[in-house]
């Protein structure tokens, strides 16, 4: 069941009128049942908060449509538009990255108390991690908490070999980031944003660099800017500068990885669970691997007839995913 500060944090945001949060928190006690081995309880909770999160959606949605969301013309090559139902709750992020994020939320949400004294709240945020560690989710949890759309930048068809296109393909983008609030997600950023000072640099990438640094810069919308790379040591330095907080994504730990299986197995029975021998199987994995092997896991359950997973089961899917290999082990392949 809920925790003490679990049940001061819903009546806070109840009485502050704070839906995402609240909801947010629901999920948490949802999750923390499920590990219980509450299953029925905490799929009731998850379907209801479901629920209300999909009629305030509904209304959100509609003050949503604006002339960009479904570009146009050459935007249309450029960006590709959803309305992610993503929140808080459906991450699991180490405890410095989930307060960050969190604060982030509340400063977006609370934008007019801040401009009242001349603030401005983060709006350009960096994620830097290994892949599959929650950072592409952590977009998307952005524009569901704020009820936004999230703009999915397609470098492949910005980046191109004719001097002075790639710059004015940014420039459309940075346009169109003006004119429509919501959140933008520049993935892989590194094809952008790579450090000038490499040997084997050439002009055109840097004045292309330079023409992002400067519409980062001059930006001034209410749109979230969002990027996030896989290998920040290629990332010029000059980029940090231009974000408003950089957030470090990992592999997660035995707590982290628990919690993660837990959601991910939230409607089948869990308590027989030999944790020790699941957690080692889970070591080095990603969220995104040990997801999908928690659902391969449930998938060979349903077939099986059973609602309770299976140590081995599990155990077994978890060894099936790949792990990152270090540079060293790399060198000696």
């Amino acid at each position: 069941m809920a925790t003490n500060d679990q049940l001061k944090a819903l009546v806070k945001s109840h009485a502050d009128g704070d839906d995402p949060q609240f909801y947010s928190v629901a999920m948490q006690v949802a999750a923390k049942a499920a590990r219980a081995g509450q299953s029925k309880f905490a799929q009731e909770l998850r379907d209801l908060v479901d629920e209300l999160r999909r009629r305030g959606a509904d209304k959100s949605r509609i003050a949503s449509v604006v002339p960009v969301a479904q570009p146009r013309g050459e935007l249309a090559s450029l960006l590709s538009v959803s309305y992610p139902d993503a929140h808080l709750g459906d991450l699991v992020l180490a405890g410095d990255v989930d307060d960050r994020l969190r604060h982030v939320l509340l400063e977006q949400r609370q934008r007019d108390k801040l401009a009242r004294h001349g603030l401005r709240p983060a709006r350009r945020l960096l994620l830097i991690g290994p892949p599959g560690t929650g950072k592409t989710s952590t977009a998307r949890v952005v524009a569901g908490e704020l009820g936004l759309p999230l703009f999915a930048i397609r470098l492949d068809t910005i980046i191109t070999k004719y001097m002075g296109e790639t710059a004015a393909k940014l420039r459309l983008i940075f346009d169109a980031l003006a004119e429509t609030r919501g959140v933008y997600l520049f993935d892989e950023v590194d094809a952008l944003a790579g450090d000038r000072a490499a040997s084997n640099d050439v002009g055109e990438i840097r004045r292309v660099l330079n023409s992002f640094l400067q519409f980062l810069e001059e930006d001034t919308s209410q749109s979230i800017i969002i990027a996030a790379t896989n290998h920040p040591a290629l990332l010029d330095n000059a980029l940090f500068r231009r974000f408003d907080t950089v957030m470090e994504f990992a592999l997660p730990d035995a707590d982290s990885a628990r919690a993660v299986i837990a959601n991910s197995l939230a409607g089948f029975q869990i308590s027989n669970l030999t944790w020790k021998r699941v957690l080692a199987a889970a070591e080095g994995l990603s969220h995104a691997e040990i997801v999908t092997a928690s659902e391969n896991a449930a998938k060979r359950t349903v077939l099986s007839g059973r609602s309770r997973i299976l140590t081995d089961d599990l155990v077994g899917a978890l060894r099936e995913r790949p792990r990152r290999r270090s540079k060293q082990e790399s060198l000696g392949a």
